[in-house]
């Protein structure tokens, strides 16, 4: 199939005609910038073909803001030495023609078929392989081979989808023996077996199901219910046992009663350890008056050690009372050296301070005289500024004045520039399409058209209706012909009308006197943004601020000129440098400095003074205290009574001593731990022993009760009947299994052969697919299903063959192998027989250089059997494509 010559009219942003004529029979490259129509071109070929022409859900073909308007579409292509010319026009009156000539292509036409209507669309659809819709707009189900064949923008990489839509069509290429696998009577059989199979098995995880299923659930329940029926039997015997021997125990206590025995032992260790407990008591005791005993030792031991140390302290205050007389002599001697430098460091800071202040007097009129100067300069500097301010700003506020009389509204000034233009070009229009009457008369001859005389030659252009007169003949009336041109004379006086309302708002004659307010009013902006920035450089705060600082400057020029009046002024004021005053200030803080160290000195001499003073004399009275103590008659007696209470406390802690090592000895002896695990030894073994004899008492009732019970239930009798059931339903799921299995074999063998079948037929489309394959991927292998769906690539990697799935593919990967695999699709319908045509609207754009240029080589191959439309944004990646570009100039398109 080719297509030859496609044009389309009032189609979106195309509403004037445009037409793509001399289709070469390989590859088209067409090419735009985006927005330039190429997604347009494709919207319309796919309109022309899959919508029916009485839809009316295909409004998106229509102009922006039109909605009286007819998209139409045009094709011409030839297939199999037939011309196919298809016309088609959408939503208002609504036709669709289709002509077919049975020609060379290229030589004269020799017969012809003309179908109209749903009778042509049904006639493109069997053509082509597709349907239409029953309701509403076409859909990508409806579609088919040019679904498949015709690659949306940004759609490369989706494949499976429009294979399955083209599945039938594909199938029937494949030839009728595929059909035949696809929808004949085997499949009739493989349902069957199915069928059969599911009310056996899952279809999920083949478990069993429905009878298959019961069976089985009835075979373990009775195999539980035997389970359990042996066990009951088998605890019956083993009840009857216990029975025997519990009735032997029970005999053997009540005769024997162990637990008496047991208690008595108790009692027995129970007083053992009562006496052991007495001896602790004692121990305790003891241990406690010894305590005390040697807390009583240590504080007769602590008072004799204190008054013997109050003979050292005695000898200890005589040496410090020593010291301190002799610190505070010397102290005494140097009082009066010290009270003299104070003096003179008196005398020379007084002298310094009256020498540093007459200097920093001197330096302050001196600088206040020059503060004077520089405000008088500050002064001088503002009151220039705010006169250039004030002035500048008059010139402002008349410039700003002018500027409201010169403006302009810029919208509007450029709707009046377009409207002007749209009138032009609309003038150009109307005298373009008008009718022209050109005339040449015999000499004094005249005609009148209209309100006009014409005589000799000329020419007049007739824009609206008019009546010619031939005087002796009668009247002609001229109707300029043409849809547009009342359109465009209606148009041409709302424009008109339009410039007139504008030119009133703008209160001017004419677009240039707008134009030259405009410019005046530039200029005018200009000038007052220069005085602005001029204004902001001598007043950055304001004119009000300015003239504020200079008041400011005037205050503080009168406050220092007072201060300088009010200063004395010394005969050597001028002679008084700032080193003078440096010097002063040195010397006076030199002067501070020793009276400081003098005042130190001598406060420190006083404190030292005073604490001399005050050791010596407390020195002295601790001296005369201790010695008094020491030769006071009580402390001899206190001595004496204190050495016999320390010898009575230490033989009364000997006895003592002697006591608590004779009874610990016996307690050791008795092991009263061990004493009082024997009492709760035997407690706990004689509660046991009488607890056991009443719970086997207990058990033996209870087990009379029991047998007396299961010898009545017939335990042997139910086990047989259970036997029983267990072997026929063991023998029913054993059938069921052997069938679920026969029809899982038959059906496996089944599609085994189906999938051999198909794996055979589908040897075309390999070949096919392995052809583009290696230009891309050398040594590479791409599988296809049964639904003639690529599924995974083998490729050599380092560690050997290595196997993905289409799906896990990067986007660029999945659309060069969604490409390629419909190129091999339109391989195989060309062998079939069918017409095939490659449309592919910005493909390839996620693919990188390297192989963007592999398929390259891949379209040019397939453009030997294929007509090919190429459309792209990026000329620049397809100069090596071998096809002349084909630039779209249409303007904005969608």
């Amino acid at each position: 199939m080719q297509l030859k010559r496609l044009r389309i009219a009032q189609l979106r942003r195309f509403q004037q005609p445009l037409e793509l004529a001399d289709l070469e029979p390989g590859i088209n490259l067409i090419t735009g910038p985006n927005e330039s129509g190429k997604s347009t071109l494709v919207r319309a070929i796919r309109a022309a073909f899959f919508e029916r022409h009485r839809s009316g859900r295909v409004t998106d073909l229509q102009p922006y803001g039109d909605s009286s308007a007819a998209p139409e579409v045009e094709l011409e292509f030839c297939w199999q030495d037939q011309a196919w010319h298809l016309s088609k026009r959408f939503l208002a009156r609504k036709r669709c023609d289709l002509r077919i000539h049975s020609i060379d292509c290229l030589d004269s036409e020799a017969s012809s078929e003309a179908l109209n209507g749903d009778e042509a669309e049904e006639r493109l659809a069997e053509l082509l392989g597709f349907s239409h819709p029953g309701r509403g707009a076409s859909k990508a189900e409806h579609w088919g081979i040019p679904g498949l064949l015709w690659i949306e923008q940004g759609a490369g990489h989706e494949l499976r989808d429009a294979v399955e839509h083209a599945g039938h069509h594909l199938h029937t290429a494949l030839g009728s023996e595929l059909g035949e696998v696809a929808s004949s009577s085997g499949d009739a059989i493989l349902q069957a077996v199915e069928t059969q199979k599911k009310a056996l098995l899952t279809a999920a995880t083949n478990r069993p199901s429905g009878e298959y299923k019961a069976q089985q659930q009835a075979l373990a329940e009775h195999r539980q219910a035997l389970t359990e029926l042996d066990a009951r039997i088998s605890t019956y015997r083993d009840q009857v046992d216990r029975l025997a021997t519990l009735r032997q125990q029970h005999v053997e206590d009540r005769r024997a009663k162990p637990w008496e025995v047991l208690r008595a032992q108790q009692q027995a260790a129970q007083a053992q350890l009562d006496q052991v407990e007495q001896w602790q008591q004692a121990q305790a005791n003891d241990t406690r008056q010894h305590t005390q005993i040697q807390r009583q030792i240590e504080l007769l031991r602590s008072q004799l050690k204190g008054l013997e140390q109050q003979r050292d302290t005695l000898e200890q205050r005589q040496a410090a009372e020593q010291k301190a007389r002799e610190r505070l002599a010397s102290l005494s001697a140097r009082g009066p050296a010290l009270a003299e430098t104070l003096a003179h460091a008196q005398t020379d800071y007084q002298a310094a301070r009256e020498r540093a202040r007459q200097a920093r007097q001197q330096q302050q009129r001196r600088h206040q005289r020059q503060t004077l100067a520089q405000l008088e300069r500050q002064r001088q500097a503002l009151a220039d500024h705010l006169k250039q301010a004030h002035q500048v700003q008059a010139d402002l506020l008349a410039q700003r004045q002018q500027l409201q009389q010169e403006r302009i509204d810029p919208r509007q000034l450029e709707e009046l520039r377009g409207a002007e233009q749209a009138r032009s070009e609309l003038e150009i229009r109307r005298q373009a399409i008008a009718t022209r009457v050109r005339f040449e008369l015999e000499p004094r001859r005249q005609l009148r058209l209209g309100a006009a005389t014409l005589a000799d030659s000329g020419e007049e252009l007739l824009l609206e209706p008019a009546e010619l007169l031939i005087p002796g003949i009668g009247r002609l009336r001229i109707i300029p012909g043409g849809e547009d041109l009342s359109a465009l004379a209606r148009e041409h006086q709302r424009l008109s009308e339009r410039i007139d309302a504008l030119r009133a708002q703008l209160r001017v004659a004419d677009l240039a006197a707008a134009e030259a307010r405009a410019i005046s009013a530039q200029i005018l902006a200009a000038r007052i943004q220069a005085n602005q920035e001029r204004l902001n450089s001598l007043a950055p705060e304001g004119v009000d601020l300015l003239a504020q600082q200079q008041q400011e400057l005037q205050r503080q020029h009168a406050e220092i000129s007072a201060a300088l009046r009010a200063t004395p002024e010394s005969p050597q004021a001028d002679a008084v440098s700032p080193l003078d005053l440096k010097q002063a200030e040195a010397r006076l803080e030199t002067a501070h400095q020793a009276l400081k160290a003098a005042e130190q000195a001598q406060h420190a001499h006083q404190l030292a003074l005073s604490t001399a003073q005050s050791e010596a004399h407390s020195s002295a009275a601790e001296r005369q205290r201790l010695q008094t103590e020491l030769e006071a008659p009580e402390r001899q007696a206190q001595l004496q009574s204190l050495d016999r209470s320390l010898t009575d406390a230490r033989a009364e802690r000997q006895t003592i001593e002697q006591r608590i090592d004779a009874r610990q000895q016996r307690i050791e002896a008795a092991r009263p731990e061990i004493l009082r695990q024997d009492v709760a030894r035997f407690a706990t073994s004689a509660e046991q022993s009488e607890n056991a004899a009443r719970a086997r008492e207990l058990e033996l009732n209870r087990l009379e009760s029991q047998l007396e019970a299961l010898s009545a239930e017939g335990l042997e009798e139910q086990r047989g009947e259970c036997q029983r059931a267990c072997e026929q339903l063991a023998r029913r799921v054993h059938a069921l299994e052997r069938r679920a299995q026969a029809l899982s074999m038959l059906q496996t063998l089944l599609q085994q052969q189906r999938q051999a079948l198909a794996q055979r037929l589908q040897a075309p489309l390999q070949t096919h697919i392995n052809r583009y394959l290696s230009l891309l991927f050398p040594h590479a292998g791409l599988s296809v299903d049964e639904q003639l769906i690529p599924r995974q690539i083998t490729r050599n990697g380092n560690a050997g063959a290595e196997r993905e799935a289409i799906d896990s593919l990067s986007f660029g990967a999945r659309e060069q192998l969604g490409l390629i695999s419909r190129l091999a699709y339109a391989d195989l319908l060309r062998e079939a027989g069918r017409p095939t045509l490659i449309i592919l609207d910005d493909a390839l754009v996620h693919s990188d250089s390297h192989r963007r240029a592999q398929m390259k080589r891949i379209l040019f191959d397939a453009a030997q059997r294929h007509q090919v439309l190429l459309f792209t944004c990026h000329p620049e990646h397809w100069r090596d494509l071998g096809a002349a570009p084909r630039e779209l100039f249409t303007g904005q398109g969608d």
